[in-house]
Parts: C-alpha cells; structure tokens; sequence
C-alpha cells in the first residue's frame, strides 16, 4: 500500500528544495521577474498558508472521524487514511517549524 503525498505538502517540499538551492547559489530564483523585481510571496505568507492547510486536513479528519464514531459513515478505512495524513502532514510542518528556529538559533549564535 501506498501513501500518497498531499498536495500541500509537495508543494511546501518542492518550495524547500527550489529555496535550499537559491540559498546555496545553485541556481537563480524563480521568483525573480525579467525586470528583475521580486514577486511579493514572503515566508511568514508560505508559512501561514502551510498551516492552514494543514489545519484543514486535520479538520476534516476529525469530522470523518466523528461521523464513524456516531455511525453516520462506515468508511472507517477512509478516516483512518485522513486521520493518518493529518498526522503527517502536522509531523512535517513541525520538522519545517523545527529547522527554520534552528537556522535562526545558528544565525544569532554568529559571532560579528
């Protein structure tokens, strides 16, 4: 069996990796427009967004949840497989949460 990504999270991965290879001056940014101005997604907006999906998905795991639990569905396969991706999903943004304070502790730390 096999679990498929969500589309928030591929798309909050893809972003990671397009940045790590920005930072790293691998390649130049994409959101960078042929006159040269910078497009106007900042990161506490990618952030926010990730979060409210993420708040989503769990959401509706608990009302699939609830609704097997009052016998109103017998889809429990289906709300133990959403209940499982909110789970992941609240997993990857607190390794997200967890490497950018981690980042910010390092850059604090820099000596001037």
């Amino acid at each position: 069996m096999q679990v498929e990504m969500l589309a928030s999270q591929a798309t909050l991965l893809g972003r990671m990796d397009e940045m790590s290879h920005v930072a790293a001056g691998e390649i130049a940014p994409a959101s960078l427009a042929a006159g040269g101005e910078v497009a106007a997604t900042s990161f506490a907006d990618v952030f926010s967004s990730a979060i409210h999906q993420v708040n989503s998905v769990q959401n509706s795991a608990a009302a699939q949840m609830q609704a097997v639990e009052l016998g109103q569905s017998t889809d429990m396969v289906g709300a133990m497989i959403t209940a499982q991706k909110a789970g992941l999903s609240f997993s990857a943004l607190v390794q997200a949460r967890n490497k950018v304070m981690t980042g910010f502790d390092d850059i604090m730390n820099m000596a001037l």
